[in-house]
């Protein structure tokens, strides 16, 4: 199953080091960041839980909630989970699945063949409150993912969500973003009333709506 942006995630049921996950449940009306690791004890997977641990706090403000995977069994979870604690100073405080039987990867489509057959490559779901598929991110086992980024998106999708912007090249929370084209001028008024730089007709930049 090949997931598209706009797709419904595929709900399930599976156990983590956390309990039992049932998995629309579990996320309620946050938005999820659903990501997957290769396999347990391994360097670069070691490096990213202790990263996402460290960013609790920025997914908390964000109304965000993380949740790993992988297919290795839950007693290699906990044991790897020491490990986490002591080489990257943060302990897991978020829930990671263990994908055994492989069907939360199946569902999710996280098992690519060419590049190998048991393993799952470096996935990552973006899931908003409505449990639509916003965001989907494939990396190689050998790069390890930057999260800053993926708060970045995060950032952009609930911006633009709620006022009728897009974010340009390079943006960050707080730089100036990009009136729709389907707003027209006179619509950018009553939505815009500071005004905008029109570069062109198509290409208005506005300082970035509900920054204080």
């Amino acid at each position: 199953m090949t997931l598209r942006l706009g797709d419904t995630a595929p709900d399930f049921t599976q156990e983590s080091t956390a309990g039992t996950i049932h998995f629309h449940e579990w996320a309620g009306d946050s938005w999820v960041i659903l990501f997957s690791h290769p396999k347990d004890f391994t360097p670069v997977c070691t490096t990213e839980l202790g990263e996402v641990s460290r960013l609790k706090g920025e997914f908390d403000k964000r109304n965000a909630k993380a949740i790993g995977l992988s297919v290795d069994p839950i007693e290699d979870h906990h044991a790897w989970a020491g490990d986490i604690e002591d080489t990257q100073g943060h302990g897991l405080n978020f829930p990671l699945l263990a994908d055994a039987d492989r069907k939360v990867s199946d569902l999710y489509d996280m098992i690519h063949p060419n590049a190998n057959d048991t393993l799952t490559v470096r996935s990552v779901f973006i899931i908003d409150p409505a449990k639509k598929v916003r965001l989907t991110l494939t990396y190689p086992a050998s790069t390890g993912r930057n999260f800053d980024e993926i708060l970045r998106v995060l950032d952009s999708l609930q911006l633009t969500d709620g006022y009728k912007v897009a974010t340009p090249v390079n943006w960050n929370h707080g730089d100036r973003c990009i009136i729709v084209p389907a707003v027209s001028n006179d619509e950018a008024k009553t939505l815009f009333p500071e005004g905008w730089d029109e570069q062109r007709p198509y290409l208005r930049f506005v300082k970035q709506p509900g920054k204080k």
